[in-house]
Formats: structure tokens, C-alpha cells, sequence
């Protein structure tokens, strides 16, 4: 299929942008790389009167790795954040997800909002940002500026917090300070590239002891947004992972989930899926935790 017809904006700088988004409202959509939306329109889910092209405004491409946080701005593309070497040391777990993202092509024009306001329940990048914490920088006319946290953010499939008049212009990821710290993602999909049947993701921290200091974990694919479990991560602190069931904990996770089926896999064999991936990426995180004794910014 083609896409259905629509106007083209060039906006030279993030107010002008703004005043086309104020003026056409829900007719109105933004594009940087278009790997989301193209597709979207190509099938006629999307029909944009007018598309605002953003690719030149250099204020949303700015990549700053601070004491505490990446401040990543909704244009930058994911290549950038893949080869960015302070990004892999302050955020190895995005480093990891980034891996499983669509193809190289893709990710050479893909950016880091684009992915993220389009919302896939099994994209890579919304549950990394769910699992870390992220806070979302949006702008707009009318409603001036303001910041959503990442639980706030995601809504349902395809469907996030970011209004009609809203543009997306950066994400702060916050930095896990202090020594072992471990993360892992994995997922199982058709073919490499391809959307994940189910994913899962942890990151995680221990004491001298081995204990569990903090913990994270989360799954894709599995509902009509990523899901995390603070609540089940929570009663784990102070424990060793000896002391954990993991396979239990994987089920009690994946009991929370509401999967859909579809073609490529039903909600069962998503659900299944799930339970394997989150007890080994829970593991290697683990492992990854023991060789690590260092500051993740050292």
C-alpha cells in the first residue's frame, strides 16, 4: 500500500515546529526518521494531513552524559547513542537493547524519541526506559514545558502521554552509581531485526556480600506496554540470588501480564517465552554484577 496524501512542513527550529503542531493539531504529525511512522502510514494506520519534518533542529541532538543522568535529546539517531562510548559505560543496559533494534539501516535513521513516542509494546528502547526510570521532556504552545515520568508515559499500545500539540525533545536516563552493577537483555523474535515475540531485561546491584541492593527487571511484548515489577523486585532486596527462586519470581512476573496472540505467536507461547527469558537474563545480570567491582563511570 501507499500512503494516503499529506503536505509537507520543513521546521528550521523548535518553535516553528510548535506553531505547525498548535495549528493542525491531530492532522499534524512530527517526523525526524521516520522508521516508525513511515511503515505506519505505508499501511494506512496513519494519516497525517500535513508531516512536520524536524530533521534539522540541532537542539534535539544533543547527547549529554552528566554526574547522575544521559540527557539524550528526541533526535538523536540510535546509531549515535550505539557507537557513543560514554553512553555504553553510563548506560549499558541501552547499549544492549540498542543490539536488538531492527537493522543496521534502520537504526542509521532511527531515533531515540521516534522509537519511543510511537510506543511498540515490544519495542527495545520504551522498555529500557521503563526499566531504568526515564523522565520525558515535552514541549508544546499551549501547555509550555513539562516532564512526565516514564511510568506516566506509556499508556497503551502505540498510545503514550505526548498530546496532539506536544513534541518529545529529550530523555533523561538515569546512571546507577557505585560498583556491581549487572544488566542483561534478551528476546526471541521470527528473524534478528524483527519485532520480539516477547523480551526481558534486568539490571541489577549487590553489596560485598552478594546481596541484592537494587533490582529492576522487566518484560516486552507481554502487554499493551512494556511491563516492570517494583513490587516483586522490592521483596527481593537483601537477599543473595541463592535465596531466590527465580523461576517462581519469572512466573509471579509473567501472571501480571496480559499477552495478546497474534500470527507470529499466541499468548501462550508468548507467556512461555517469558519464562525463560527473564530468569536468564536475571541470571546473567548477576553474573555480570560479580565481575563488575568497579564505578560504572570509572
Amino acid at each position: 500500500m501507499k500512503a494516503a496524501p499529506f503536505d509537507y512542513l520543513l521546521a528550521h527550529d523548535l518553535d516553528e515546529a510548535l506553531n505547525h503542531l498548535e495549528q493542525y493539531g491531530a492532522d499534524a504529525k512530527l517526523i525526524a526518521g521516520g522508521q516508525s511512522l513511515v511503515p505506519m502510514m505505508a499501511m494506512r494506520l496513519a494519516r497525517p494531513e500535513w508531516l512536520v519534518d524536524i530533521n534539522r533542529l540541532q537542539s534535539l541532538k544533543r547527547i549529554d552524559v552528566l554526574d547522575n543522568k544521559v540527557h539524550v535529546g528526541a533526535g538523536v539517531r540510535q546509531r549515535d547513542i550505539e557507537f557513543h562510548a560514554q553512553v555504553h559505560v553510563a548506560l549499558p543496559l541501552v547499549k544492549q537493547a540498542l543490539q536488538w533494534v531492527g537493522h543496521q539501516q534502520t537504526r542509521n535513521r532511527g531515533t531515540v524519541g521516534g522509537s519511543l513516542v510511537y510506543a511498540d509494546p515490544s519495542s527495545e528502547l520504551p522498555l529500557s526506559a521503563l526499566l531504568l526510570g526515564a523522565t520525558f521532556y515535552l514541549e508544546s504552545k499551549s501547555e509550555g514545558s513539562r516532564q512526565v515520568q516514564a511510568q506516566d508515559f506509556f499508556l497503551g499500545p502505540m498510545f503514550t502521554s505526548v498530546g496532539e500539540t506536544d513534541c518529545l525533545t529529550g530523555i533523561d536516563f538515569p546512571i546507577w552509581s557505585g560498583g556491581k552493577i549487572g544488566c542483561a537483555f534478551e528476546e526471541t523474535a521470527i528473524r534478528r531485526g524483527d519485532f520480539a515475540m516477547a523480551s526481558a531485561a534486568c539490571q541489577l546491584q549487590l553489596d560485598d556480600s552478594q546481596r541484592i541492593v537494587r533490582l529492576s527487571f522487566g518484560l516486552g511484548g507481554m502487554d499493551g506496554t512494556p511491563r516492570v515489577f517494583p513490587d516483586l523486585a522490592q521483596g527481593l532486596l537483601g537477599q543473595t540470588l541463592a535465596q531466590v527462586d527465580i523461576h517462581d519470581l519469572s512466573a509471579l512476573a509473567v501472571a501480571q501480564c496480559e499477552p495478546g496472540g497474534d500470527m507470529h505467536a499466541s499468548a501462550q507461547y508468548r507467556r512461555h517465552l517469558a519464562r525463560v527469558l527473564l530468569p536468564r537474563v536475571i541470571q546473567q545480570a548477576h553474573q555480570h554484577a560479580l565481575s563488575s567491582s568497579i564505578n560504572v563511570l570509572s
